[in-house]
């Protein structure tokens, strides 16, 4: 597993443990180089949102109790691709990120600028 910092080289928070997130499912944006997908983004997913990810191939609402995958509603915070939060940013559609429980290896794709327009969690 990679160094667990932020975007601001802090020690990365916790994202969400209802529903349990993560690569590892640990409720932190934690990533390794198995991690293809880079699961480094916390967001606070929204209806359009999810809706854009579906219309994507990836169905983040519907339940999978065979994966123990509650299916998710709109607030709940999840890690998402750091790669589909990109794109869904291109599209209008990118959910606020919560950038303490943001994995650093998130600004290999999105610049910290870009992510901090979207911060849910800072004043």
């Amino acid at each position: 597993m990679d160094r667990s910092v932020n975007v601001f080289g802090e020690p990365l928070e916790d994202c969400n443990q209802d529903p349990v997130t993560g690569f590892f499912r640990d409720g932190c944006c934690n990533t390794s180089d198995q991690d293809l997908g880079s699961h480094t983004v916390c967001v606070r997913v929204t209806k359009e949102f999810l809706e854009f990810s579906a219309s994507r191939g990836n169905d983040l609402s519907t339940p999978h109790p065979e994966f123990e995958f509650p299916g998710l509603k709109p607030g709940d915070r999840w890690c998402l691709c750091a790669a589909r939060w990109a794109e869904a940013y291109q599209h209008g559609m990118a959910p606020r990120v919560m950038l303490k429980s943001t994995h650093a290896r998130a600004l290999e794709v999105v610049p910290l600028s870009v992510l901090r327009q979207y911060a849910a969690d800072l004043n």
